[in-house]
């Protein structure tokens, strides 16, 4: 019978740990106590045991110092912990999912297909504490923080993730998230500057968003429906001449703006630059943004973003930025089984035997059926049917 390390050590294989490194040295963290790659595989530790908080995570891991230390752990006091999440930067773990995103992008999507890609972008708030007062603004007697993300909706993972105080607003960010030259995006009003639309319009690329409610289109022409659309309108216009305090308006090209039903009776004003998509595919389009809030959804079921280690900004950075890694992960190690067919059973089974001696690929007793490649490449990917808005 073949002999394995821990479904921990599997796991680890997925992170460029060289790298790591060379970020570390890079920003000058060096530790004899507490080693970068030692800090980095007791955070995972954390996310993968679904620890919830830093006792949990340390004590866990001492109850498992041997088999760690074939994954290049060991067991870590709490203050020590507590002082590594505090004052290393933060930076370092940033650029590391930076580089674990080429690697789970790189087996799905090639270069020349950067046109056809799909990117979802929106916000979603984590509730801190009291002790997060210094830099996180209070919002109705609460404290928050702000994980704005830019996600890859064809690939089913993140791409991009910056961590604010709660009062920052959605636009502020997005003005400053890397842009695709002719990739798709879409996103709902909180996004709505027509200056960044030109932008965004000016390298090529589509957009899908909602109107607001007092945007009115100029020098409208309708166009025909196709029978059987579900859509109830299709118009052709343009957006006013002028913004706020008079400025000029530079998104003036011909926008659409289609008019669709919810599941629930609401009536939506879709806008988009595509002139050339029928109606119900610029519906469909917007439907997909969905999938991002099923991802926020799962990786607070699932990751611990709910219950912070640290309460500086520095802290909370370091530990969305791990569980935006761990998903990765996840990720390439989900699609590498098929014996697990949903993610959130595959994490609960990986929780339940993350320090015994079996391949990360096999978790279950039962062996895994004969792999298919369309399977492989959709199988993180969250496609549930969900309403508009």
């Amino acid at each position: 019978m073949p002999s394995h390390n821990t479904v921990l050590n599997g796991l680890l294989k997925h992170v460029p740990m060289e790298r790591y490194e060379a970020l570390c040295r890079e920003h000058g963290i060096r530790s004899r106590s507490l080693t970068p790659r030692r800090h980095l595989v007791a955070l995972l530790y954390a996310q993968f045991s679904g620890a919830e908080g830093l006792r949990a995570s340390v004590s866990g891991m001492a109850t498992h110092k041997s088999r760690l230390y074939h994954a290049g752990g060991a067991p870590v006091a709490r203050s020590t912990l507590a002082d590594a999440n505090a004052y290393r930067s933060a930076d370092v773990f940033g650029a590391l999912f930076t580089e674990m995103v080429a690697k789970a992008q790189s087996g799905f999507r090639k270069k020349t297909e950067i046109e056809d890609a799909t990117y979802l972008i929106d916000a979603t708030s984590v509730d801190l504490n009291s002790l997060s007062a210094q830099w996180a603004e209070p919002h109705w007697s609460k404290y928050r923080a702000k994980v704005h993300v830019v996600h890859d909706a064809d690939a089913g993972i993140p791409i991009h993730a910056v961590v604010t105080p709660s009062k920052t607003s959605d636009i502020e960010i997005a003005r400053s998230v890397p842009i695709e030259k002719g990739a798709t995006y879409v996103f709902d009003m909180g996004y709505c500057d027509f200056t960044w639309w030109a932008k965004l319009v000016g390298a090529g690329c589509t957009i899908v968003t909602r109107f607001k409610r007092n945007t009115k289109l100029r020098e409208v022409e309708e166009r025909p429906l196709p029978e059987g659309s579900a859509a109830l309108s299709d118009r052709i216009g343009k957006l006013p001449v002028r913004m706020a305090r008079s400025r000029k308006n530079p998104m003036q090209v011909p926008v659409r703006e289609v008019r669709v039903m919810t599941e629930t009776g609401k009536e939506l004003r879709i806008l988009t630059n595509d002139l050339e998509a029928t109606a119900d595919e610029v519906g469909a389009l917007y439907k997909r943004r969905w999938h991002i809030e099923l991802f926020f959804r799962w990786i607070k079921q699932n990751l611990r973003i709910r219950r912070f280690h640290g309460t500086s900004e520095n802290a909370v950075r370091i530990q969305v930025a791990i569980a935006l890694i761990a998903y990765l992960i996840i990720h390439l190690a989900h699609a590498l089984q098929t014996a697990i067919p949903s993610p959130t059973h595959f994490i609960r089974t990986l929780r339940s035997t993350l320090m015994q001696r079996r391949a990360a690929e096999i978790l279950t007793d039962r062996p895994p059926p004969k792999p298919d490649i369309d399977t492989l490449q959709t199988s993180l990917n969250l496609t549930h049917a969900a309403p508009y808005a």
